[in-house]
């Protein structure tokens, strides 16, 4: 028999290797909108949304000063962080754009929608928000059909300004 994780597990945190501990902490702080849980001094810091302990460690612990990874190395492609709705996900990406952050991409999963970007240390960043999940695509057979068709960022951007 194969084992299969629990329906109930979720991500709860993942924690980063940054070269400048307050650089990224002002940038998680000041564009997502994290605050600061707990900080260890220049070495670590926890960061969440709505008071959870952490959704996101920083450390500098083998990485002060250091340089992005090359592309070509291994390890983390991205971290997303996920809205609960459309208008959520619009306010977060108009903040990021706010701060003259550049997107690398934008697009519909059909499953859920989505913007990309980096950390100052190049770290990948996903912005996203699942649609219900009676409305994800699927083929004949049942088999999930994501896409990665164009997302339209500034309609994203207008319809969450016109929310009340």
């Amino acid at each position: 028999m194969t084992y299969k994780a629990d329906p109930g597990m979720t991500v709860g945190h993942v924690h980063l290797k940054v070269s400048d501990l307050d650089r990224s902490i002002a940038f998680y702080r000041d564009v997502l909108g994290l605050e600061v849980q707990q900080r260890y001094g220049a070495q670590a810091a926890f960061l969440s949304a709505g008071g959870y302990h952490h959704h996101l460690g920083l450390n500098t612990w083998e990485s002060r000063g250091g340089g992005a990874p090359p592309k070509n190395a291994t390890g983390l492609y991205h971290v997303a962080f996920l809205y609960p709705d459309r208008v959520a996900l619009g306010r977060a990406v108009a903040q990021v754009k706010r701060h003259g952050i550049s997107l690398d991409g934008a697009a519909d999963h059909g499953v859920s929608e989505a913007v990309y970007f980096n950390d100052p240390d190049g770290n990948g960043i996903e912005l996203y928000r699942d649609r219900p999940q009676s409305d994800w695509p699927k083929l004949a057979d049942g088999t999930l059909q994501m896409t990665n068709t164009r997302l339209d960022v500034d309609a994203l951007i207008a319809e969450a300004d016109l929310a009340p």
